[in-house]
Protein backbone atom coordinates (compact mmCIF):
# COMPACT_ATOMS: atom_id res chain seq x y z
CA UNK A 1 0.00 0.00 0.00
CA UNK A 2 0.87 11.28 -0.71
CA UNK A 3 0.60 18.07 -0.56
CA UNK A 4 2.56 21.12 -1.33
CA UNK A 5 1.80 24.67 -0.31
CA UNK A 6 2.25 27.26 -2.99
CA UNK A 7 4.45 30.22 -2.22
CA UNK A 8 2.62 33.47 -2.46
CA UNK A 9 4.22 36.21 -4.46
CA UNK A 10 3.55 39.97 -4.56
CA UNK A 11 4.70 42.30 -7.28
CA UNK A 12 4.89 46.04 -7.11
CA UNK A 13 3.20 47.48 -10.14
CA UNK A 14 4.68 50.96 -9.68
CA UNK A 15 8.01 52.32 -8.37
CA UNK A 16 8.85 55.91 -7.49
CA UNK A 17 12.08 57.66 -8.37
CA UNK A 18 14.48 57.37 -5.47
CA UNK A 19 17.15 59.74 -6.79
CA UNK A 20 17.22 62.99 -8.69
CA UNK A 21 16.48 62.96 -12.39
CA UNK A 22 15.12 59.40 -12.60
CA UNK A 23 11.58 60.34 -13.52
CA UNK A 24 10.77 61.39 -17.08
CA UNK A 25 8.40 64.08 -18.28
CA UNK A 26 5.15 62.98 -19.85
CA UNK A 27 5.66 65.70 -22.53
CA UNK A 28 6.85 63.93 -25.72
CA UNK A 29 8.28 67.15 -27.12
CA UNK A 30 10.75 67.32 -24.26
CA UNK A 31 12.11 63.81 -24.64
CA UNK A 32 15.86 63.36 -24.98
CA UNK A 33 18.58 61.15 -23.61
CA UNK A 34 20.01 63.75 -21.18
CA UNK A 35 18.44 65.69 -18.35
CA UNK A 36 18.71 69.46 -18.10
CA UNK A 37 20.34 69.23 -14.71
CA UNK A 38 23.10 67.02 -16.10
CA UNK A 39 24.05 69.79 -18.53
CA UNK A 40 23.30 72.82 -16.40
CA UNK A 41 25.19 71.62 -13.33
CA UNK A 42 28.00 69.66 -14.98
CA UNK A 43 30.62 72.10 -13.66
CA UNK A 44 29.14 72.37 -10.17
CA UNK A 45 30.37 69.02 -8.79
CA UNK A 46 31.76 70.64 -5.65
CA UNK A 47 28.56 72.42 -4.72
CA UNK A 48 26.70 71.13 -1.71
CA UNK A 49 23.50 69.22 -2.58
CA UNK A 50 20.92 67.40 -0.55
CA UNK A 51 19.23 64.16 -1.52
CA UNK A 52 15.62 64.50 -2.51
CA UNK A 53 12.62 62.44 -1.58
CA UNK A 54 9.50 61.74 -3.64
CA UNK A 55 7.17 64.63 -4.31
CA UNK A 56 4.35 65.26 -1.89
CA UNK A 57 0.94 64.24 -3.18
CA UNK A 58 -1.06 66.33 -0.75
CA UNK A 59 -1.26 69.99 0.21
CA UNK A 60 -1.61 69.16 3.87
CA UNK A 61 1.76 67.49 4.37
CA UNK A 62 3.86 69.31 6.89
CA UNK A 63 6.88 70.52 4.93
CA UNK A 64 10.29 69.63 6.23
CA UNK A 65 12.60 72.63 5.89
CA UNK A 66 16.34 72.57 5.39
CA UNK A 67 18.53 75.05 7.30
CA UNK A 68 20.25 77.97 5.60
CA UNK A 69 23.41 76.87 3.79
CA UNK A 70 25.31 80.12 4.21
CA UNK A 71 27.44 81.01 1.24
CA UNK A 72 26.94 77.66 -0.45
CA UNK A 73 25.34 77.85 -3.83
CA UNK A 74 21.74 76.81 -4.17
CA UNK A 75 21.26 73.03 -4.45
CA UNK A 76 20.18 71.32 -7.65
CA UNK A 77 16.45 71.28 -8.23
CA UNK A 78 16.42 67.86 -9.80
CA UNK A 79 13.61 65.78 -8.44
CA UNK A 80 11.74 68.77 -6.87
CA UNK A 81 8.44 70.43 -7.78
CA UNK A 82 10.20 72.74 -10.14
CA UNK A 83 12.20 70.13 -11.97
CA UNK A 84 9.12 67.98 -12.59
CA UNK A 85 7.63 70.61 -14.91
CA UNK A 86 10.39 69.99 -17.45
CA UNK A 87 12.68 67.32 -16.12
CA UNK A 88 13.72 65.85 -19.45
CA UNK A 89 15.56 68.44 -21.57
CA UNK A 90 17.36 68.71 -24.86
CA UNK A 91 20.76 69.39 -23.32
CA UNK A 92 20.62 73.25 -23.64
CA UNK A 93 20.09 76.02 -21.11
CA UNK A 94 16.59 76.68 -22.42
CA UNK A 95 15.28 74.92 -19.36
CA UNK A 96 16.19 77.99 -17.28
CA UNK A 97 13.42 79.95 -19.03
CA UNK A 98 10.86 77.89 -17.14
CA UNK A 99 11.96 79.49 -13.88
CA UNK A 100 12.41 83.24 -13.30
CA UNK A 101 12.68 85.51 -10.29
CA UNK A 102 9.03 86.42 -10.81
CA UNK A 103 7.73 82.85 -10.95
CA UNK A 104 10.28 80.90 -8.94
CA UNK A 105 9.02 79.37 -5.74
CA UNK A 106 11.98 77.17 -5.04
CA UNK A 107 14.51 79.91 -4.28
CA UNK A 108 16.87 79.03 -7.05
CA UNK A 109 16.29 82.31 -8.98
CA UNK A 110 15.61 84.46 -5.98
CA UNK A 111 18.37 83.08 -3.80
CA UNK A 112 15.80 82.54 -1.04
CA UNK A 113 16.54 79.09 0.33
CA UNK A 114 14.15 79.51 3.22
CA UNK A 115 11.30 78.54 0.89
CA UNK A 116 12.86 75.23 -0.02
CA UNK A 117 10.59 72.37 0.86
CA UNK A 118 11.24 68.70 1.04
CA UNK A 119 8.40 66.70 -0.40
CA UNK A 120 7.03 63.70 1.43
CA UNK A 121 5.54 60.46 0.17
CA UNK A 122 1.94 61.51 0.58
CA UNK A 123 1.43 59.97 4.00
CA UNK A 124 3.61 62.49 5.82
CA UNK A 125 7.08 62.01 7.29
CA UNK A 126 6.09 61.89 10.91
CA UNK A 127 9.43 60.81 12.35
CA UNK A 128 11.82 63.23 10.53
CA UNK A 129 12.70 66.45 12.34
CA UNK A 130 13.48 69.86 10.85
CA UNK A 131 17.15 68.97 10.55
CA UNK A 132 16.29 65.91 8.47
CA UNK A 133 17.20 63.54 11.30
CA UNK A 134 15.31 60.28 11.62
CA UNK A 135 13.59 60.06 14.97
CA UNK A 136 12.05 57.18 16.91
CA UNK A 137 9.89 54.89 14.81
CA UNK A 138 6.26 54.50 15.72
CA UNK A 139 4.47 51.20 15.19
CA UNK A 140 0.81 50.40 15.09
CA UNK A 141 -0.27 48.30 18.04
CA UNK A 142 -1.15 44.80 16.80
CA UNK A 143 -4.83 43.94 16.92
CA UNK A 144 -5.93 40.96 19.00
CA UNK A 145 -8.39 38.31 17.90
CA UNK A 146 -8.98 39.79 14.44
CA UNK A 147 -7.02 40.43 11.29
CA UNK A 148 -5.11 43.68 11.65
CA UNK A 149 -6.34 46.63 9.58
CA UNK A 150 -3.28 48.60 8.46
CA UNK A 151 -5.30 51.27 6.68
CA UNK A 152 -7.05 54.23 8.28
CA UNK A 153 -9.69 54.35 5.61
CA UNK A 154 -9.77 50.80 4.26
CA UNK A 155 -12.86 50.09 2.17
CA UNK A 156 -15.52 47.90 3.73
CA UNK A 157 -16.01 45.85 0.59
CA UNK A 158 -13.71 44.41 -2.05
CA UNK A 159 -13.79 45.89 -5.50
CA UNK A 160 -13.69 44.12 -8.83
CA UNK A 161 -15.23 40.88 -7.55
CA UNK A 162 -16.92 38.90 -10.36
CA UNK A 163 -20.65 38.54 -10.02
CA UNK A 164 -21.67 35.51 -8.01
CA UNK A 165 -18.19 34.91 -6.52
CA UNK A 166 -17.85 34.84 -2.72
CA UNK A 167 -14.34 35.76 -1.61
CA UNK A 168 -14.96 35.60 2.12
CA UNK A 169 -12.59 33.27 3.95
CA UNK A 170 -14.45 30.33 5.53
CA UNK A 171 -14.47 30.14 9.30
CA UNK A 172 -12.85 27.33 11.26
CA UNK A 173 -16.28 25.77 11.63
CA UNK A 174 -15.83 24.51 8.07
CA UNK A 175 -13.73 21.67 9.53
CA UNK A 176 -16.62 20.50 11.62
CA UNK A 177 -18.91 20.72 8.62
CA UNK A 178 -16.50 18.63 6.53
CA UNK A 179 -16.33 15.99 9.25
CA UNK A 180 -20.05 15.47 8.83
CA UNK A 181 -19.74 14.64 5.12
CA UNK A 182 -20.25 10.93 4.54
CA UNK A 183 -17.65 9.05 2.48
CA UNK A 184 -19.09 7.60 -0.74
CA UNK A 185 -19.64 3.88 -0.36
CA UNK A 186 -17.74 3.05 -3.56
CA UNK A 187 -14.51 4.58 -2.21
CA UNK A 188 -12.72 2.24 0.20
CA UNK A 189 -9.76 3.31 2.32
CA UNK A 190 -7.00 1.46 4.15
CA UNK A 191 -8.91 2.30 7.32
CA UNK A 192 -11.70 -0.03 6.20
CA UNK A 193 -9.19 -2.84 5.60
CA UNK A 194 -7.66 -2.13 8.99
CA UNK A 195 -11.06 -2.16 10.67
CA UNK A 196 -12.45 -5.27 9.00
CA UNK A 197 -9.37 -7.49 8.65
CA UNK A 198 -6.23 -6.38 10.49
CA UNK A 199 -7.74 -5.15 13.77
CA UNK A 200 -10.08 -8.15 13.75
CA UNK A 201 -7.11 -10.54 13.72
CA UNK A 202 -8.08 -11.93 10.32
CA UNK A 203 -4.94 -10.82 8.45
CA UNK A 204 -3.03 -13.77 6.96
CA UNK A 205 0.14 -11.73 6.35
CA UNK A 206 0.32 -12.44 2.62
CA UNK A 207 1.44 -8.90 1.77
CA UNK A 208 -1.00 -8.49 -1.14
CA UNK A 209 -2.25 -5.13 0.14
CA UNK A 210 1.34 -3.82 0.28
CA UNK A 211 1.95 -4.89 -3.33
CA UNK A 212 -1.38 -3.53 -4.58
CA UNK A 213 -1.04 0.02 -3.25
CA UNK A 214 -0.40 2.40 -6.20
CA UNK A 215 0.94 5.14 -3.92
CA UNK A 216 3.28 2.97 -1.79
CA UNK A 217 1.28 4.06 1.25
CA UNK A 218 1.27 0.66 2.98
CA UNK A 219 4.26 -0.82 4.76
CA UNK A 220 4.93 -3.47 7.38
CA UNK A 221 4.89 -2.68 11.08
CA UNK A 222 7.06 -4.12 13.84
CA UNK A 223 4.26 -6.60 14.57
CA UNK A 224 4.62 -7.99 11.01
CA UNK A 225 1.21 -6.59 10.05
CA UNK A 226 0.41 -4.10 7.28
CA UNK A 227 0.27 -0.48 8.37
CA UNK A 228 -0.24 2.90 6.75
CA UNK A 229 3.08 4.72 6.30
CA UNK A 230 1.79 7.76 4.40
CA UNK A 231 -1.47 9.28 3.21
CA UNK A 232 -4.08 6.87 1.84
CA UNK A 233 -5.66 7.96 -1.46
CA UNK A 234 -8.79 5.84 -1.10
CA UNK A 235 -8.14 3.92 -4.35
CA UNK A 236 -9.69 0.74 -2.84
CA UNK A 237 -7.03 -1.62 -4.25
CA UNK A 238 -5.73 -2.82 -0.87
CA UNK A 239 -9.29 -3.85 -0.03
CA UNK A 240 -10.07 -5.35 -3.42
CA UNK A 241 -7.06 -7.67 -3.50
CA UNK A 242 -7.10 -8.82 0.13
CA UNK A 243 -8.00 -12.57 0.25
CA UNK A 244 -9.78 -11.94 3.56
CA UNK A 245 -11.34 -8.68 2.48
CA UNK A 246 -12.55 -7.73 -0.97
CA UNK A 247 -11.21 -10.64 -3.05
CA UNK A 248 -13.49 -13.64 -3.43
CA UNK A 249 -10.63 -16.12 -3.58
CA UNK A 250 -12.76 -19.04 -4.87
CA UNK A 251 -13.64 -16.91 -7.91
CA UNK A 252 -9.91 -16.43 -8.51
CA UNK A 253 -9.50 -20.21 -8.60
CA UNK A 254 -11.97 -20.38 -11.49
CA UNK A 255 -10.46 -17.41 -13.34
CA UNK A 256 -7.00 -18.99 -13.11
CA UNK A 257 -7.76 -22.67 -13.61
CA UNK A 258 -11.17 -22.97 -15.21
CA UNK A 259 -14.55 -24.34 -14.19
CA UNK A 260 -13.16 -27.62 -12.82
CA UNK A 261 -10.68 -25.90 -10.53
CA UNK A 262 -13.06 -25.70 -7.58
CA UNK A 263 -13.73 -29.40 -6.94
CA UNK A 264 -11.69 -31.78 -4.79
CA UNK A 265 -8.03 -30.89 -5.16
CA UNK A 266 -8.64 -28.85 -8.27
CA UNK A 267 -8.07 -29.90 -11.87
CA UNK A 268 -4.36 -30.79 -12.16
CA UNK A 269 -2.57 -31.99 -15.27
CA UNK A 270 -0.74 -34.71 -13.37
CA UNK A 271 0.51 -35.74 -9.89
CA UNK A 272 3.64 -37.48 -8.64
CA UNK A 273 5.53 -38.53 -5.56
CA UNK A 274 9.11 -37.39 -6.08
CA UNK A 275 12.42 -36.65 -4.43
CA UNK A 276 15.76 -35.20 -5.51
CA UNK A 277 18.64 -37.67 -5.48
CA UNK A 278 21.41 -35.60 -3.95
CA UNK A 279 23.29 -35.36 -0.65
CA UNK A 280 22.00 -31.88 0.16
CA UNK A 281 18.40 -33.12 0.58
CA UNK A 282 19.12 -34.05 4.22
CA UNK A 283 18.33 -30.49 5.20
CA UNK A 284 15.33 -30.17 2.89
CA UNK A 285 11.66 -30.67 3.70
CA UNK A 286 10.71 -34.19 2.59
CA UNK A 287 12.07 -34.80 -0.94
CA UNK A 288 13.62 -31.40 -1.65
CA UNK A 289 11.52 -30.99 -4.81
CA UNK A 290 10.96 -27.24 -4.47
CA UNK A 291 14.69 -26.56 -4.19
CA UNK A 292 15.40 -28.98 -7.06
CA UNK A 293 12.91 -27.29 -9.41
CA UNK A 294 14.17 -23.78 -8.60
CA UNK A 295 17.83 -24.78 -9.02
CA UNK A 296 17.02 -26.29 -12.41
CA UNK A 297 15.18 -23.18 -13.57
CA UNK A 298 18.16 -21.03 -12.54
CA UNK A 299 20.62 -23.32 -14.30
CA UNK A 300 18.52 -23.32 -17.48
CA UNK A 301 18.31 -19.52 -17.47
CA UNK A 302 14.53 -19.63 -17.11
CA UNK A 303 14.61 -17.41 -14.04
CA UNK A 304 16.99 -14.82 -12.60
CA UNK A 305 16.03 -15.51 -9.01
CA UNK A 306 13.46 -17.07 -6.67
CA UNK A 307 11.67 -15.31 -3.83
CA UNK A 308 11.71 -17.81 -0.97
CA UNK A 309 11.80 -17.80 2.83
CA UNK A 310 14.93 -17.70 4.93
CA UNK A 311 15.50 -17.87 8.67
CA UNK A 312 16.13 -14.57 10.38
CA UNK A 313 19.65 -14.02 11.66
CA UNK A 314 18.31 -12.29 14.78
CA UNK A 315 15.42 -14.58 15.75
CA UNK A 316 15.57 -18.37 15.39
CA UNK A 317 12.86 -19.89 13.18
CA UNK A 318 11.45 -16.55 12.18
CA UNK A 319 10.82 -16.46 8.44
CA UNK A 320 11.87 -13.55 6.24
CA UNK A 321 11.67 -13.03 2.49
CA UNK A 322 14.85 -13.75 0.57
CA UNK A 323 15.74 -13.61 -3.13
CA UNK A 324 17.96 -16.58 -3.98
CA UNK A 325 19.98 -16.18 -7.16
CA UNK A 326 22.31 -19.20 -6.89
CA UNK A 327 21.92 -22.92 -6.26
CA UNK A 328 24.00 -22.56 -3.11
CA UNK A 329 21.57 -20.00 -1.67
CA UNK A 330 18.65 -22.29 -2.49
CA UNK A 331 20.21 -25.30 -0.79
CA UNK A 332 21.19 -23.24 2.26
CA UNK A 333 17.56 -22.17 2.72
CA UNK A 334 15.90 -25.54 2.01
CA UNK A 335 13.15 -26.50 4.46
CA UNK A 336 9.92 -25.02 5.80
CA UNK A 337 9.43 -22.23 8.32
CA UNK A 338 5.93 -22.07 9.79
CA UNK A 339 5.14 -18.39 9.69
CA UNK A 340 4.43 -15.90 6.94
CA UNK A 341 6.93 -13.53 5.31
CA UNK A 342 4.46 -11.10 3.65
CA UNK A 343 6.12 -12.27 0.45
CA UNK A 344 4.14 -10.03 -1.89
CA UNK A 345 5.26 -7.03 0.12
CA UNK A 346 8.85 -7.82 -0.84
CA UNK A 347 8.60 -7.60 -4.62
CA UNK A 348 10.24 -4.16 -4.77
CA UNK A 349 13.21 -4.99 -6.99
CA UNK A 350 15.25 -2.12 -5.54
CA UNK A 351 15.49 -4.22 -2.40
CA UNK A 352 17.28 -6.93 -4.39
CA UNK A 353 19.04 -4.79 -6.99
CA UNK A 354 22.50 -5.78 -5.73
CA UNK A 355 21.71 -9.43 -6.48
CA UNK A 356 20.00 -9.11 -9.84
CA UNK A 357 21.74 -9.31 -13.24
CA UNK A 358 22.49 -6.15 -15.16
CA UNK A 359 19.46 -6.11 -17.42
CA UNK A 360 16.27 -4.13 -17.87
CA UNK A 361 13.86 -4.96 -15.06
CA UNK A 362 11.14 -5.58 -17.63
CA UNK A 363 13.24 -8.50 -18.90
CA UNK A 364 13.69 -10.14 -15.49
CA UNK A 365 12.06 -13.47 -14.65
CA UNK A 366 11.37 -14.68 -11.11
CA UNK A 367 9.85 -17.66 -9.36
CA UNK A 368 7.71 -17.20 -6.24
CA UNK A 369 7.29 -19.81 -3.54
CA UNK A 370 4.44 -19.15 -1.14
CA UNK A 371 1.31 -20.27 0.62
CA UNK A 372 -1.93 -20.69 -1.38
CA UNK A 373 -3.21 -17.24 -0.30
CA UNK A 374 -0.01 -15.58 -1.54
CA UNK A 375 -0.36 -17.29 -4.91
CA UNK A 376 -4.01 -16.18 -5.11
CA UNK A 377 -2.82 -12.64 -4.49
CA UNK A 378 -0.10 -12.58 -7.16
CA UNK A 379 -2.45 -14.11 -9.74
CA UNK A 380 -5.09 -11.44 -9.09
CA UNK A 381 -2.53 -8.62 -9.22
CA UNK A 382 -1.16 -9.89 -12.55
CA UNK A 383 -4.66 -9.96 -14.07
CA UNK A 384 -4.75 -6.16 -14.13
CA UNK A 385 -2.45 -3.72 -15.91
CA UNK A 386 -2.49 -1.17 -13.12
CA UNK A 387 0.74 0.46 -11.98
CA UNK A 388 1.68 -0.90 -8.57
CA UNK A 389 4.55 1.59 -8.19
CA UNK A 390 7.52 0.18 -6.26
CA UNK A 391 6.25 -3.41 -6.53
CA UNK A 392 5.19 -3.21 -10.18
CA UNK A 393 8.27 -4.65 -11.92
CA UNK A 394 8.51 -7.43 -9.36
CA UNK A 395 4.86 -8.42 -9.81
CA UNK A 396 5.28 -8.53 -13.60
CA UNK A 397 8.53 -10.50 -13.31
CA UNK A 398 6.97 -13.51 -11.54
CA UNK A 399 6.73 -16.22 -14.24
CA UNK A 400 6.65 -19.34 -12.05
CA UNK A 401 4.62 -19.94 -8.89
CA UNK A 402 5.02 -22.85 -6.48
CA UNK A 403 2.47 -23.29 -3.71
CA UNK A 404 3.13 -25.19 -0.48
CA UNK A 405 0.25 -27.33 0.80
CA UNK A 406 -1.12 -25.48 3.82
CA UNK A 407 -3.95 -25.95 6.28
CA UNK A 408 -2.92 -23.01 8.45
CA UNK A 409 0.00 -20.82 9.34
CA UNK A 410 1.13 -19.36 12.64
CA UNK A 411 2.00 -16.11 14.31
CA UNK A 412 5.71 -16.41 15.02
CA UNK A 413 5.63 -14.88 18.50
CA UNK A 414 2.63 -16.95 19.58
CA UNK A 415 4.00 -20.25 18.27
CA UNK A 416 7.68 -20.01 19.19
CA UNK A 417 7.31 -17.84 22.28
CA UNK A 418 4.07 -18.72 24.03
CA UNK A 419 3.38 -22.27 22.84
CA UNK A 420 6.83 -23.83 22.61
CA UNK A 421 9.11 -21.79 24.87
CA UNK A 422 6.74 -20.76 27.66
CA UNK A 423 4.34 -23.72 27.79
CA UNK A 424 6.69 -26.55 26.70
CA UNK A 425 10.09 -25.17 27.73
CA UNK A 426 11.53 -25.61 24.23
CA UNK A 427 13.76 -22.78 23.06
CA UNK A 428 13.72 -21.93 19.34
CA UNK A 429 17.49 -22.49 19.33
CA UNK A 430 16.93 -26.16 20.19
CA UNK A 431 14.75 -26.82 17.12
CA UNK A 432 16.26 -28.44 14.04
CA UNK A 433 13.10 -29.16 12.05
CA UNK A 434 9.32 -28.66 12.26
CA UNK A 435 6.50 -30.34 10.38
CA UNK A 436 2.71 -30.45 10.37
CA UNK A 437 1.59 -33.86 9.10
CA UNK A 438 -1.51 -36.00 9.55
CA UNK A 439 -3.01 -33.46 11.93
CA UNK A 440 0.08 -33.47 14.14
CA UNK A 441 2.59 -30.79 15.06
CA UNK A 442 6.01 -32.43 15.08
CA UNK A 443 9.17 -30.76 16.33
CA UNK A 444 12.69 -32.26 16.09
CA UNK A 445 15.98 -31.21 17.65
CA UNK A 446 19.22 -30.79 15.69
CA UNK A 447 20.01 -34.51 16.06
CA UNK A 448 16.71 -35.49 14.43
CA UNK A 449 15.10 -36.60 17.70
CA UNK A 450 11.38 -35.80 17.97
CA UNK A 451 10.76 -33.58 21.00
CA UNK A 452 7.11 -32.63 20.32
CA UNK A 453 4.33 -34.65 18.70
CA UNK A 454 0.90 -33.26 19.47
CA UNK A 455 -2.43 -32.68 17.80
CA UNK A 456 -2.08 -29.47 15.82
CA UNK A 457 -5.32 -28.27 17.43
CA UNK A 458 -3.34 -27.80 20.65
CA UNK A 459 -1.59 -24.94 18.87
CA UNK A 460 -4.79 -23.36 17.63
CA UNK A 461 -4.27 -20.19 19.67
CA UNK A 462 -1.01 -19.56 17.82
CA UNK A 463 -2.55 -20.00 14.36
CA UNK A 464 -3.54 -17.02 12.25
CA UNK A 465 -7.27 -16.57 12.72
CA UNK A 466 -7.78 -15.74 9.06
CA UNK A 467 -6.47 -19.18 8.04
CA UNK A 468 -9.71 -20.71 9.35
CA UNK A 469 -11.56 -19.10 6.41
CA UNK A 470 -9.26 -20.58 3.76
CA UNK A 471 -10.50 -23.52 1.65
CA UNK A 472 -7.38 -23.65 -0.53
CA UNK A 473 -5.24 -26.42 0.93
CA UNK A 474 -3.51 -27.32 -2.34
CA UNK A 475 -2.95 -23.92 -3.95
CA UNK A 476 -5.43 -23.93 -6.83
CA UNK A 477 -3.86 -20.89 -8.51
CA UNK A 478 -0.25 -22.10 -8.64
CA UNK A 479 1.77 -23.66 -11.46
CA UNK A 480 3.04 -26.41 -9.14
CA UNK A 481 1.86 -27.56 -5.72
CA UNK A 482 4.26 -29.35 -3.38
CA UNK A 483 3.63 -30.93 0.03
CA UNK A 484 4.00 -34.11 2.05
CA UNK A 485 0.40 -35.35 2.23
CA UNK A 486 -0.12 -38.44 0.05
CA UNK A 487 3.55 -39.50 -0.10
CA UNK A 488 5.83 -41.63 2.05
CA UNK A 489 8.71 -40.28 4.10
CA UNK A 490 11.50 -38.62 2.11
CA UNK A 491 9.17 -38.02 -0.83
CA UNK A 492 7.15 -34.97 -1.74
CA UNK A 493 3.69 -34.92 -3.31
CA UNK A 494 3.78 -32.87 -6.53
CA UNK A 495 0.75 -31.55 -8.42
CA UNK A 496 1.31 -29.97 -11.84
CA UNK A 497 -1.51 -27.50 -12.64
CA UNK A 498 -0.46 -25.40 -15.66
CA UNK A 499 1.60 -25.58 -18.84
CA UNK A 500 4.19 -23.38 -17.14
CA UNK A 501 4.37 -25.90 -14.31
CA UNK A 502 4.74 -28.72 -16.80
CA UNK A 503 7.65 -26.92 -18.44
CA UNK A 504 9.43 -26.64 -15.08
CA UNK A 505 8.72 -30.29 -14.36
CA UNK A 506 10.12 -31.50 -17.67
CA UNK A 507 13.34 -29.57 -17.08
CA UNK A 508 13.70 -31.04 -13.58
CA UNK A 509 12.61 -34.63 -14.30
CA UNK A 510 16.10 -36.02 -15.07
CA UNK A 511 17.25 -35.08 -11.55
CA UNK A 512 14.31 -36.72 -9.77
CA UNK A 513 13.30 -40.11 -8.48
CA UNK A 514 9.52 -40.18 -8.89
CA UNK A 515 6.47 -42.41 -9.21
CA UNK A 516 2.67 -42.16 -9.15
CA UNK A 517 1.21 -40.33 -6.20
CA UNK A 518 1.04 -42.94 -3.46
CA UNK A 519 -2.19 -41.88 -1.74
CA UNK A 520 -4.23 -39.59 -3.93
CA UNK A 521 -7.24 -39.95 -1.63
CA UNK A 522 -5.29 -38.48 1.30
CA UNK A 523 -4.89 -35.21 -0.57
CA UNK A 524 -8.57 -35.11 -1.50
CA UNK A 525 -9.69 -35.90 2.05
CA UNK A 526 -7.57 -33.17 3.59
CA UNK A 527 -8.75 -30.73 0.94
CA UNK A 528 -12.35 -31.64 1.80
CA UNK A 529 -11.68 -31.23 5.52
CA UNK A 530 -10.11 -27.84 4.88
CA UNK A 531 -13.14 -26.67 2.89
CA UNK A 532 -15.52 -27.84 5.60
CA UNK A 533 -13.62 -25.82 8.24
CA UNK A 534 -13.61 -22.80 5.94
CA UNK A 535 -17.35 -22.96 5.34
CA UNK A 536 -17.91 -22.98 9.09
CA UNK A 537 -15.71 -19.90 9.57
CA UNK A 538 -16.72 -17.81 6.54
CA UNK A 539 -19.37 -15.24 7.36
CA UNK A 540 -20.01 -14.59 3.67
CA UNK A 541 -21.37 -16.97 1.02
CA UNK A 542 -18.84 -19.22 -0.77
CA UNK A 543 -19.63 -18.71 -4.45
CA UNK A 544 -17.09 -19.32 -7.28
CA UNK A 545 -19.51 -17.79 -9.81
CA UNK A 546 -20.02 -14.47 -8.00
CA UNK A 547 -17.99 -11.34 -8.88
CA UNK A 548 -14.32 -11.47 -7.92
CA UNK A 549 -14.43 -8.32 -5.77
CA UNK A 550 -16.70 -7.92 -2.76
CA UNK A 551 -17.94 -4.43 -1.92
CA UNK A 552 -17.03 -3.24 1.54
CA UNK A 553 -20.69 -2.57 2.27
CA UNK A 554 -21.56 -6.20 1.47
CA UNK A 555 -18.68 -7.46 3.59
CA UNK A 556 -19.69 -5.20 6.47
CA UNK A 557 -23.24 -6.54 6.29
CA UNK A 558 -21.99 -10.14 6.53
CA UNK A 559 -19.33 -9.57 9.19
CA UNK A 560 -20.98 -6.79 11.19
CA UNK A 561 -18.12 -4.38 10.48
CA UNK A 562 -18.65 -0.63 10.88
CA UNK A 563 -19.37 1.33 7.72
CA UNK A 564 -17.10 4.36 7.22
CA UNK A 565 -15.20 3.77 10.48
CA UNK A 566 -13.39 7.13 10.10
CA UNK A 567 -16.76 8.88 10.36
CA UNK A 568 -17.32 7.12 13.67
CA UNK A 569 -14.12 8.35 15.28
CA UNK A 570 -12.04 5.21 14.71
Amino acid sequence: MGTDNENERSEFSETRAGAAGTERSEDPDDASGETASETRHASREDEQTFPSVPESQTDDDEAVMFPETGSAAPRSREGTDHAREGAVQTGTDDADDSCSPNTCSCGEKTGDTSAQRVATDGAGVANVDEMGELGDLEFTEPAEGISQDVYDDAPDTRVGVPEGVDLDTPEYSIRAEMNDIETPDEKTWFMELDEAVIDEGRCIQCGTCVAACPSDSIGVGEDDLPKLVKMCTGCSLCWDFCPRGGMRYERQWKITGGDDNVKGAGDPITEFSAKVEDDWTDGAQDGGVVTGVLATLLEAGEIDGALIATESEEEAWKAESFLATTEEELIENAGTVYNQTLALGNLDLKQWEHKLPDKDWDDLSLALVGTPCEIEGIRALQDFEWDYQAQNEGIRAVDYTISLMCTKNFNYYSLMGEQLEEKRDISPDQIGKMDVLNGKMMVYDHDGTMIVEEDVENFHDAALKGCDECADFTGFCSDITVGSVGSSDEYSSVIIRTDQGMKAWELTEPKLDYHDLEDKSAVGKLQGWDKKKAFESLERPFDPDAPRFIDYTDHAENYGTALNPHDQGH
